[in-house]
């Protein structure tokens, strides 16, 4: 059983974040609990940020093992959005009180340099909203163009630390091999607010590498940090019976659940004390009646409410199952209004960028298994 946060014998080395990973005990749990919650409270206050998401296209070069928008995938019908459309969801962001959007994306060369940098352009001209894109892996000339035409900030997800296992679920493109880690460097000394994130129960994902990925988060110092359960498509190679030929040994596989996601966000909270942490759409997916709620409670404090217009958003499927596929973006405020009140927790105005205070008084500094 751990010791108590409280005691000051929190100690964020892979051994002790492998055994808080492991661990089952439901008083040790609360406890990490209530000390992500504080640090969370005391670094980033409580109002919770909300980052209105634009599934901008459905068209994607790559061949992931899980998505569902990966290129071979038959018999989709694709979309990309117009300018003209982009633009209305940014407005329909603002009017709801959103201080940021999110320009997601399959990785699509048809979104060129020139269309996103007017955009990006455009949105920055015309509301007060900051704008991160979540394009994938793109050229260096692209992601300084984009930047200089206002983007804030850029999320890729690195999914796991591990290059073998990175290497078998995310081929590389033809003559260009993947780095990401490489990309979220090179996009810090751009300018860039940069996030990244993992999936929590990967086929082949270890205890051992998952522990490493939360010391990965601390070590590149990320702005934001986005952990939500492995969710496959059902029509991609690891959503079938095939899955079951990348799993490590049943001692070592990482489950695909709630409470493994749930102790990644607590976790990730101490080790990254004033980093932006989202409770993910897939996690809420996970668990529609309380999944934002308890990782809100665990360390969390970004919601990212989708304000796609519903005809695209069906076809951006990729996983099944979506959490909030079919409520309007009306809708789906209301909703979260009343999830954050029945949590004690507001809404946030404003851009939202990390606070870069770290917090450094806030954990105790070996508190350990």
């Amino acid at each position: 059983m751990p010791s108590s946060p409280e005691s000051g014998s929190f100690r964020l080395d892979h051994a002790s974040l492998k055994a808080w990973l492991l661990e089952l005990d439901p008083e040790s749990l609360q406890a990490l609990w209530a000390e992500a919650d504080r640090v969370r409270r005391t670094c980033v206050g409580d109002a919770v940020h909300l980052r209105g998401l634009i599934e901008v296209s459905s068209h994607c070069v790559r061949h992931c093992l899980y998505c569902g928008l990966r290129a071979p995938s038959a018999g989709l019908e694709r979309y990309r959005m117009e300018a003209g459309e982009i633009l209305a969801c940014a407005h329909e962001a603002v009017r709801l009180g959103y201080g940021s959007v999110v320009l997601q994306g399959g990785e699509d060369p048809g979104l060129t340099q020139a269309f996103i940098a007017d955009v990006v352009r455009a949105i920055k001209q015309e509301t007060p909203l900051a704008v991160t894109l979540s394009l994938g892996e793109r050229s260096d000339a692209d992601l300084l163009a984009w930047r200089r035409a206002g983007a804030d900030r850029f999320l890729l997800r690195f999914e796991t630390s591990d290059p073998v296992l990175y290497r078998r679920i995310h081929p590389d493109l033809p003559g260009i091999p993947s780095d990401r880690f490489a990309q979220l460097r090179r996009m810090r000394d751009m300018g860039y607010e940069i996030g990244t994130g993992v999936m929590v129960g990967i086929p082949g994902q270890t205890w051992d590498t998952l522990a490493a990925d939360l010391l990965r988060f601390r070590e590149l110092d990320m702005d934001m940090i986005g952990i939500g359960p492995f969710l496959p498509s059902p029509r991609t190679p690891l959503g079938g019976a095939g899955a079951s030929t990348f799993q490590a040994p049943p001692e070592q596989q990482v489950p695909n659940d709630e409470l493994t996601t749930l102790k990644a966000v607590a976790l990730t909270r101490l080790a990254c004390p004033d980093a932006n942490i989202p409770s993910t759409t897939a996690l809420a997916t996970l668990d529609r009646a309380q999944g934002r709620e308890l990782a809100l409670l665990r360390g969390a404090n970004v919601v990212m409410p989708n304000v796609t217009p519903l005809p695209f958003r069906a076809l951006y499927e990729i996983y099944p199952g979506k959490a909030c596929l079919t409520e309007t973006p009306a809708t789906c405020q209301g909703c979260l209004e009343n999830r954050l009140r029945s949590i004690g927790r507001t809404m946030a105005k404003g851009p939202g960028g990390r606070k870069s205070t770290l917090c450094k008084d806030s954990v105790p500094c070996d508190f350990h298994h």
